[in-house]
């Protein structure tokens, strides 16, 4: 008898949440990433629970805050800051000011979250301003204790008796988030290029240099191709080739420009290129944040400690607007390929731009199943064998989680994928699968929601939070 295997797939939606010191007030989010789409940026929608006797007249506000720092804070010197603080919004959420028709429009992970913690769950919803820049983290050395310089955003709420209560850090909430841009749908199919050339003083002819990247728009982590061409001319030799991948910085508040090499190898494969002679080949680099650490200047799109930090995202900007309109601190990203011609030759040289992004959600995402047996020992129900539901009409993007006894949260609801053997049993076999899933399901998902949902706490931030 061929066995039946069972893959268990959870379709869960992650929730994130944080609780204030004293443990009367509890902020969810349903996540910490907000993509920027150039004609519009992704709401900050999320519920706040409150205890019934906690307020007692007072009011829950909540704000969205921007720290753009640009200076190292020991320069700070004289009452001058190279830092602001921008309140971006702000909104009394407990009690609520939305009534009758101005009541606000719940996202479907608002409407989940109000039904499942009840009466005393309150949705709110901030808006990025227009052009708001991303979030971009410069990295300190090894030796910098103070605050690293750029981009970030704080979603607080604080108890007071109104909108200018500073409020008590026991009774507030800071929650650190990100500002991020994904890569277009299409790559496009231009190839980038470059076609330089150098003569020399008292000699004929010249060495030409060519690089064609193999892409215009790359994914964090993967391999960059570049096919360099050297055809030399000129009666000088090259003596070796050096590659870099090279990361441009512009902090718009004082108008500094920087660079920082984020990749790199050096060659002597074809050399010296004498003259009249040629050379081609394929260099492959892959720039990482990993490859960086404790490199002073080096964007990262995230915070320091984070697990998954990447580099810095290219800077995309709206279609009719110019890359100098852009706002806090702008990257870009190109390929930089150096010839060395020898003591007094000098160095020829080429740079090519290409962009370096996130993936759009669901592109090159990989789902690994879990094989689980429907029942447990004895033949009981196992909690873990769920219904499929690897999509919703929604649009909403969701998460793909394993059950199992060590997984911290509470998972909400239900979802399940199944596979059977195959072969002449196999409509028999679907058949007794159907029945079986439908007897389990009427007996142990009858008062299930629809969707499943992940509690996280948001222990796993980074930011310090002041000390009010």
């Amino acid at each position: 008898m061929i066995p039946v295997i069972f893959l268990a797939l959870v379709v869960a939606v992650k929730v994130f949440k944080k609780t204030t010191p004293n443990g009367k007030i509890t902020v969810y989010l349903g996540k910490r990433d907000f993509i920027d789409h150039l004609d519009h940026v992704d709401p900050i929608d999320g519920i706040i629970v409150v205890d019934n006797d906690y307020l007692k007249g007072r009011k829950v506000y909540g704000q969205v805050t921007t720290t753009y720092r640009y200076g190292r804070e020991e320069d700070e010197v004289m009452g001058v800051k190279f830092s602001k603080e921008i309140v971006l919004a702000r909104e009394q959420i407990v009690p609520p000011t939305h009534h009758g028709d101005d009541k606000m429009e719940l996202t479907p992970v608002q409407d989940k979250l109000v039904k499942k913690l009840g009466p005393n769950a309150y949705p709110f919803t901030f808006k990025f301003p227009p052009a708001s820049p991303c979030s971009v983290t410069l990295q300190p050395g090894e030796d910098d204790s103070s605050k690293p310089l750029g981009v970030e955003y704080t979603v607080k709420t604080f108890v007071g008796e109104n909108s200018e209560d500073r409020g008590h850090k026991r009774s507030s909430v800071s929650l650190a988030i990100k500002k991020l841009q994904y890569a277009p749908p299409t790559r496009g199919r231009r190839l980038p290029s470059s076609l330089v050339s150098k003569g020399f003083t008292f000699s004929q002819g010249k060495i030409n240099l060519e690089v064609t990247l193999d892409k215009e728009i790359y994914y964090h982590g993967e391999k960059l191709g570049a096919n360099v061409t050297v055809n030399n001319n000129a009666r000088k030799a090259v003596k070796n080739i050096k590659v870099y991948v090279v990361q441009h910085c512009e902090v718009t508040m004082v108008n500094a420009q920087f660079s920082r090499h984020v990749a790199s190898l050096e060659t002597r494969e074809g050399c010296p290129i004498t003259p009249g002679a040629s050379f081609t080949k394929t260099f492959y680099l892959v720039p990482l944040a990993s490859s960086n650490k404790d490199r002073r200047g080096i964007a990262l799109d995230g915070y320091l400690k984070d697990d998954d930090v990447n580099l810095a995202s290219s800077t995309l900007v709206a279609e009719g607007k110019a890359p100098s309109e852009a706002m806090g601190i702008v990257i870009s990203y190109s390929l930089r390929v150096k010839l060395n011609c020898g003591t007094l030759g000098g160095e020829l040289q080429t740079d090519v731009p290409f962009k370096l992004l996130h993936p759009a959600p669901g592109k090159g995402s990989v789902v690994v199943p879990i094989p689980r047996s429907p029942h447990g020992e004895g033949g009981h129900p196992v909690r873990g064998y769920l219904r499929p539901q690897l999509s919703t009409s929604r649009g909403r993007k969701v998460e793909l989680l394993s059950l199992s006894q060590s997984q911290t949260g509470y998972l909400l609801g239900s979802g399940a994928a199944e596979a059977g053997a195959g072969g002449e049993k196999k409509s028999a076999m679907k058949k007794g699968k159907s029945q079986e899933r439908s007897r389990y399901e009427n007996s142990c998902y009858a008062d299930d929601d629809e969707d499943n949902i992940v509690f996280e706490d948001f222990a796993r931030l980074r930011l310090n939070e002041p000390d009010e």
